[in-house]
């Protein structure tokens, strides 16, 4: 986290002294986005955060263990296919989740099936796919996924289950 953070800083500081340099108002254009988007995704991210400690608090260590954890196998994988499936919002609201499933020692195949299955399932986008590109289209692009979260979990356990 520390080295992602200071990254993202440095990024901030050379794209915003290009920007400054090259015109002020791109700066503060910039950072008038940047503070928008902010306030939009802050509440998100908040209650996100709560869910994934509470979700650590509430469920056993023991249960979290039996059903997703390193000794839970193709039960563990399929259960983070569907919660990952089910879950809405963007990444803002994913990925606490996931941080909570590492903290709470949910195997890697569990892991990596939750966010792939988020990705390429997404039930709660399912309607606006459908509203956009039709019931067909929405119906041939889920079919054509429906492996990859699974699969992804297996390699995942079978590749990296022993360093995670």
């Amino acid at each position: 986290m520390f080295f992602t953070t200071i990254t993202m800083l440095v990024l901030a500081l050379v794209l915003g002294t290009i920007a400054f340099f090259r015109d002020k108002a791109i700066l503060f254009s910039g950072l008038n986005n940047g503070a928008r988007l902010f306030v939009q995704i802050l509440p998100m991210l908040f209650f996100a955060l709560i869910l994934s400690g509470i979700i650590q608090a509430l469920i056993p260590k023991e249960a979290i263990n039996r059903w997703v954890g390193k000794e839970s196998g193709l039960k563990g994988i399929l259960l983070g296919c569907l919660a990952g499936s089910l879950v809405p919002g963007g990444p803002y609201t994913s990925f606490p989740i996931v941080a909570g499933l590492v903290k709470t020692g949910a195997s890697i195949g569990t892991i990596v099936a939750f966010i792939t299955a988020w990705s390429l399932w997404a039930i709660t986008r399912l309607p606006i796919e459908i509203g956009v590109v039709g019931v067909k289209m929405a119906l041939v692009r889920l079919a054509s996924t429906c492996i990859f979260p699974p699969l992804a979990g297996i390699i995942a356990q079978s590749l990296f289950g022993r360093w995670f």
